[in-house]
C-alpha cells in the first residue's frame, strides 16, 4: 500500500549514507526481554487505518505477556511515531535496530510498504529481518536475493489472479472470460501500478479486455473515470484504491449506475473505514480480504475477556474491535510470536538476535492444526516459509459488504501463483544484477 514516488530512491540513499542514530543494545531494565519496535502512525492522513492495527498488535502481546510470554520470554513493545513518512520511519528504525534498554531486536514487523522498498539496502547491511504482511516488494519473495525481507501472506500479483478467478467462477468458467471487459481503476502510484503487468498476462491467457484507468492521488475526483467505465460497457471493475479514494469511487460508481456487486476492491480498499462513508452505495461491494473481520474467532473471544473487558486494551473506540484493521494487527502479532517460537526451538528459550530471527522466519511453518490451537481458524491462512520462498502460501478471501458487516463469499483462495513465478523471480535476478549482488545459496543458510 505504498504511497511514495520517485523520491524513494533518493531518500533511501541519503539515509543509508547518514550518520547512524542507533542506540546500541546494552544491559538495562528490559534485559531478558524481546524488543518489538512498533513503527506506528497514530497521526497523519492514514491514522484511521493505523490506530486499530496497533491495538490488535498490543492487545495480543499483552495477552501473551500476561500468560508468561513466548516460551517464558516477555515482549517489550517500544512504539515510535512515524506519521507514515519515510524520514520518521528511518529515524525510528535507526533508534531501535540494535535493541533498546537490554532488549534485542529479532524481527522488525514493517508497517509501510514504502519503507520496505526504501530500506532494502539498509536492512541488508544491518542484517535486520523485515516482515511486511500483505505488502512490500513482490521480488523479495526470492530469499536468495533478499535474505532479510519477508513479504508474507500475500502479493498484488496473486491478488490479480484471485480477482480473475472469482469473476470466472461467477460467469461459469474461465472460458466465459473471453470478450469480457475488466477495468482496473488504480491509485496512480507504485502500489496502484503494481498489477498492470500480471493483469496483462492474465488477459492474454484468458482473452478478456484489460482496461487500465489511473486516478491521481488522493482520488477525490473520479467522475471522468467512472463515466469512461460506463461508456465503455465495462463488465467488472478491480478497484485498487487507498484512503479517501475508496468511498469516493464507490459513491461515484453509484451515481453513474455501475453496480457495486461488480466492483472488487483491493485488500487496502476493503475495510469498514472504506465502505461506511459511502453509505447505501456500498451495499453489495466486494473486496479481497487477507484479514477477515469479525469477533467470533476463538482468539478474539479470549482477547475480549482477558484484555478488553479487563481494562488492559489499547483500543479506545470499542466499535473497532474485530474490524479489518484490528484483525490485521492481531494477525501480525500472531505471526510475530509464532516466529519467535520457531526460533526458540532452534536456539533456546531466550531473546533472539536478528540473525536468529532471520533463521526463524525462514523456517516458519504455521499449519492448520497450529492455527486451530491458537483459536485463529478462518482468521489466518496457513503459512510456510523457506529460505528460497519468503512469502509462504499467499491466500485471500473474497468478502462482500451487506450494509453493516463483511460477509465471506469464499474460503481461502490461492490464485495462480505458478503463472507469475518466473516473472517475479526474474525481477529479483534483475535487481541482484543491478546491485552486483551474488545470490545466496539456500544450502548456506
Amino acid at each position: 500500500m505504498t504511497r511514495f514516488n520517485k523520491t524513494l530512491t533518493l531518500l533511501g540513499a541519503l539515509l543509508l549514507s547518514s550518520t547512524s542514530l542507533a542506540i546500541s543494545a546494552k544491559a538495562g531494565e528490559h534485559d531478558g526481554q524481546q524488543l518489538y519496535p512498533l513503527l506506528s502512525y497514530r497521526t497523519g492522513p492514514y491514522a484511521s487505518s493505523g490506530i486499530p492495527q496497533w491495538a490488535g498488535i498490543r492487545d495480543y502481546i499483552t495477552y501473551v505477556n500476561d500468560h508468561g510470554g513466548v516460551d517464558g520470554v516477555k515482549i517489550f513493545v517500544q512504539e515510535c511515531e512515524t506519521a507514515y513518512t519515510l524520514e520518521r520511519g528511518f529515524e525510528c528504525y535507526e533508534r531501535y535496530k540494535n535493541g533498546y534498554d537490554g532488549a534485542p531486536v529479532a524481527i522488525l514487523m514493517g508497517t509501510s510498504s514504502g519503507f520496505d522498498v526504501a530500506a532494502s539496502e539498509k536492512i541488508r547491511a544491518d542484517k535486520v529481518p523485515l516482515v511486511t504482511n500483505a505488502g512490500g516488494r513482490e521480488d523479495a519473495v526470492d530469499g536468495s536475493v533478499f535474505p532479510y525481507q519477508f513479504p508474507l501472506l500475500f502479493d498484488y500479483w496473486t491478488e490479480s489472479s484471485i480477482v480473475i478467478d472469482y469473476i470466472a467462477k461467477q460467469l461459469g468458467g474461465y472460458d466465459k472470460l473471453k470478450g469480457q471487459k475488466i477495468a482496473t481503476v488504480y491509485h496512480d502510484s507504485g502500489y496502484g501500478r503494481d498489477t498492470i503487468e500480471p493483469l496483462a498476462t492474465l488477459a492474454k491467457k484468458y482473452g478478456f479486455e484489460d482496461i487500465e484507468i489511473p486516478v491521481p492521488h488522493p482520488g477525490e475526483q473520479q467522475q471522468a473515470q467512472w463515466q469512461q467505465i460506463k461508456q465503455a460497457g465495462v463488465d467488472w471493475v478491480f478497484f485498487r484504491a487507498w484512503g479517501v479514494m475508496t468511498p469516493v469511487g464507490i459513491k461515484t460508481a453509484a451515481r453513474v449506475g455501475f453496480p457495486a456487486d461488480h466492483i472488487i476492491g483491493d485488500i487496502w480498499s476493503g475495510s469498514e473505514e472504506d465502505v461506511r462513508p459511502a453509505g447505501a452505495a456500498a451495499k453489495g461491494y466486494l473486496a479481497v480480504s487477507v484479514f477477515p473481520s469479525g469477533t467470533d474467532f476463538k482468539v478474539s473471544q479470549i482477547l475480549k475477556k482477558d484484555v478488553i473487558d479487563a481494562g488492559k486494551g489499547d483500543l479506545k473506540d470499542q466499535s473497532k474491535f474485530g474490524s479489518v484493521y484490528y484483525n490485521a494487527g492481531l494477525v501480525t502479532a500472531i505471526i510475530y510470536t509464532e516466529a519467535l517460537r520457531a526460533g526458540h526451538k532452534k536456539f533456546g528459550n531466550h531473546p533472539l538476535t536478528s540473525e536468529q530471527g532471520q533463521w526463524a522466519l525462514e523456517h516458519l511453518d504455521i499449519t492448520p492444526a497450529r492455527i486451530a490451537e491458537l483459536g485463529a481458524t478462518g482468521l489466518l491462512s496457513p503459512l510456510q516459509v523457506t529460505p528460497s520462498d519468503h512469502e509462504g502460501n499467499p491466500a485471500a478471501k473474497i468478502v462482500q459488504w451487506d450494509g453493516k458487516d463483511w460477509q465471506a463469499k469464499t474460503d481461502w483462495l490461492n490464485g495462480d501463483r505458478a503463472l507469475f513465478h518466473d516473472a517475479i523471480y526474474a525481477k529479483a535476478a534483475a535487481y541482484a544484477k543491478e546491485k552486483s549482488l551474488a545470490p545466496r545459496e539456500a544450502s548456506t543458510n
